[in-house]
């Protein structure tokens, strides 16, 4: 029983007229009866007695109805003081933000559902985008932030991080806009012939290891150059520099403006989403969960 059936059986007392009252509540008298005829079923008693000059209450009415009047009047003063609780005691969550890590899709799902969810506030986090500190910062989630949004392979018992999955990004290339390609929409994998591709070194990434033994096995025109440990912003820029051609991410396409980022042939991609600690705290768990049903029921898919 909703707190709309009360106020309407309130309103039909106060009115002592299903016209009035359905009048008053912007609905037809044959819709407020038929709530009234399903209240007193569902309560099993009669409340109301219908005669040709009105309606009244019986005595299981009068007794319901200064009951439903408290009802309300609780209900809407709990309401009342979790939101002021909420104001008072807001949870404050620190997302990690980076180049290579924006938290742009977190922040876009949660507009979505901040108002359901008053208690929590949003610090951002940023964070450097340099080789030295790739595996610190995921080693450090829930310490310096309590959530980022990355790029990632895996996320089990061996890693310091849970992986709330939002979508995946698509392996792409990226090419000065100097560069010959650049002039291309799409890119076939034989485009890539005679062409010098950079990826990072063979045993750090499963994914790309695919990648190269694809290329190294089929496409071995392509000549691969193992020059990189992990992406940081000099990678971008030496490849801008360089004329390489880098293997990069279609959600890095707007890392350097120097670049562009052209989608391959090809089916290989890495799930993303938001990285959390392993053991938690009430507030990110909480967070975290709330993401969890929006993600889920509005299936949330790449961003790209």
């Amino acid at each position: 029983m909703g707190n709309d059936v009360l106020h309407t059986f309130i309103e039909v007392i106060d009115a002592g007229s299903f016209s009035k009252a359905a009048e008053k509540l912007y609905l037809s008298s044959t819709a407020l009866m038929k709530q009234m005829n399903v209240l007193e079923a569902q309560i099993g008693v009669q409340l109301l007695i219908r005669t040709h000059h009105g309606i009244r209450a019986t005595d299981a009415g009068r007794s319901f109805y200064h009951d439903a009047k408290f009802l309300l009047q609780y209900s809407e003063k709990a309401i009342a003081r979790a939101q002021q609780a909420a104001k008072t005691n807001p949870y404050c969550i620190r997302i990690g933000t980076s180049l290579l890590n924006p938290c742009t899709v977190l922040v876009d799902v949660w507009n979505t559902i901040s108002d359901a969810y008053p208690q929590f506030k949003m610090k951002m986090v940023p964070f450097d985008d340099v080789v030295e500190s790739w595996p610190t910062a995921y080693r450090t989630i829930g310490k310096d932030f309590d959530v980022m949004v990355g790029a990632y392979e895996r996320a089990n018992e061996s890693d310091s991080f849970q992986a709330l999955k939002l979508g995946e990004y698509r392996f792409c290339v990226a090419v000065s806009r100097e560069h010959s390609l650049a002039r291309k929409e799409r890119l076939s994998v034989t485009d890539l012939y005679g062409e010098r591709l950079v990826m990072i070194q063979s045993g750090t990434s499963p994914l790309i290891d695919a990648i190269r033994g694809y290329l190294g096995t089929e496409h071995q025109e392509i000549q691969i150059t193992d020059g990189l440990h992990q992406y940081d912003i000099d990678v971008f820029n030496r490849c801008e520099a360089g004329c390489a051609v880098l293997l990069t991410l279609d959600g890095w396409k707007d890392v350097h403006p120097s670049l562009v980022t052209l989608p391959v042939d090809w089916e290989y991609t890495i799930p993303y989403g938001m990285l959390y600690p392993r053991k938690p705290s009430n507030s990110v768990l909480h967070f975290v969960r709330a993401i969890q049903e929006t993600a889920f029921s509005n299936h949330l898919t790449n961003h790209r």
